[in-house]
């Protein structure tokens, strides 16, 4: 059973509850605030979700819960938040959107937002659309936030998923050269083990959405965040499932054929041994040699299974792809634990990315790995959160144009609703960190 993923794929039974229970189950602790002082919690709380930039340096994320009432769940239906930078230091954030308590608009968003060209912003909701679906709480929709004149935005669902084909997208969407989009749900599908699915914009409006494949579980299931390489090829994980008697996720490709389909290839079936990482929940990136990189929430060289590094490296002849663990994570004093989200690259190689617990107060970790001269990796924590500045982080990085990273908490701050952060570079570890905004349940 994976203890370290919240947000387990709901199946069966489970998706009765799902918003009720779990949600309020995953809720912050609360502190308690001065009524004077206490909003209503209209701003959301509770980030899982990484953040994006725009090009006026303007950062977009979305919060699961908060966002005012909601009759589906009492924690409220989640909101798309905006953070802009003002002139004389600090941030100003603004909700765009607080999803529609009635649920129709899709609800719960789990995963970060993806921006086009011309400023829009796409997301998924694990909840809501089709209210008649998943036992009355709708399987989840793909929505986009179009900005008006005067500062306003407008919200389009673009599909409702019916769990008959797909439901619980909790991953963040990528686009092609073409504008189609690219997700994962997490359930659903011919063997009710996840599936990729492409969304098409069509010519006289509206989105028309095709399965790209169904997971069957031995091929792997809930699958997580994909990328492109240069070929059009799609890579990405699953967090549970796999060949042999302990599955414990894969790494996968999907390559287009000539006939306008996809073809499935299992990269690397992880197993849940002693020593052996297991659970990529977070996806992979690539570097320009084809090697990949990920992490998984559990498993490596601790008996407990605190996660790890990894790197996977494309076939030499007739061999498969070659795992490599670059760091294990809680074998350090102080070092993270149970990294669940992915990692991302800087230009000279290095990797950084962000541990759920550990470090110094048990609340979350940012660390960083940096390839040695003689081949291997060393992993230096970036920051420790201590609660006051966030903590149980369940999101990426993101870089700015300086070289600051930035990131969310889904607990701590200073109502203990989460936080934005920025980590700035200092020439001695660890970096500098900023609270940017606290989120306030209350």
């Amino acid at each position: 059973m994976r203890g370290t993923r919240l947000f387990v794929v709901m199946r069966a039974a489970a998706i009765l509850v799902f918003t009720m229970i779990v949600m309020n189950a995953l809720a912050a602790p609360r502190e308690k605030v001065p009524s004077s002082l206490a909003p209503t919690g209209e701003n959301g709380f509770s980030s899982y979700a990484g953040l994006v930039f725009d090009g006026a340096g303007n950062l977009y994320g979305t919060t699961a819960l908060g966002g005012g009432p909601c009759p589906q769940n009492s924690q409220g239906c989640g909101t798309v938040f905006e953070l802009t930078p003002k002139a004389g230091g600090g941030w100003t954030e603004r909700v765009l959107l607080r999803f529609n308590p009635n649920g129709k608009g899709g609800f719960s968003p789990y995963a970060g937002l993806v921006l086009d060209s011309d400023g829009n912003l796409y997301g998924t909701t694990v909840a809501g659309g089709d209210l008649s679906t998943c036992n009355g709480l709708g399987c989840g929709t793909v929505f986009e936030l179009t900005p008006n004149e005067g500062g306003s935005w407008t919200e389009t669902v673009l599909h409702k998923f019916h769990g008959t084909d797909e439901w619980y997208p909790d991953a963040s969407m990528i686009f092609d050269a073409a504008g189609n989009l690219y997700g994962t749900t997490g359930g659903g599908g011919i063997h009710d083990s996840g599936t990729v699915f492409e969304l098409m914009p069509k010519s006289g409006g509206g989105w028309t959405e095709k399965v790209l494949h169904s997971f069957d579980g031995k091929d792997g299931g809930d699958p997580n965040g994909l990328i492109f390489d240069s070929s059009g090829n799609l890579y990405g994980t699953c967090g549970e499932g796999g060949h042999g008697m302990y599955p414990g996720g894969t790494v996968f490709e999907l390559t287009p054929t000539t006939t306008g389909g996809w073809k499935e290839n299992l990269l690397y079936s992880f197993r849940m041994r002693d020593g052996d990482p297991y659970y990529p929940i977070g996806g992979v990136i690539l570097d320009a040699s084809g090697n990949l990189y990920g992490t998984t929430s559990e498993g490596g060289a601790l008996h407990i299974g605190a996660g790890t590094v990894f790197e996977l490296m494309p076939p030499t002849g007739g061999d498969g792809w070659t795992l490599q663990v670059l760091h294990d994570f809680g074998v350090q004093s102080n070092d993270g634990v149970e990294p669940v989200a992915g990692l991302i690259p800087d230009s000279a190689g290095n990797l950084y990315g962000t541990t759920r617990g550990g470090g110094e107060f048990n609340s979350g970790t940012a660390f960083g790995l940096a390839p040695t001269t003689g081949g291997g990796w060393t992993e230096k924590v970036l920051h420790s959160f201590n609660g006051s500045d966030g903590g149980t982080i369940q999101a990426g990085l993101i870089f700015d144009a300086d070289g600051n990273l930035y990131g969310t908490t889904a607990e701590g701050g200073a109502h203990s609703g989460g936080t934005v952060f920025e980590l700035t570079p200092k020439a001695a570890w660890p970096w500098t960190i900023k609270v940017l905004y606290s989120f306030n349940p209350n």
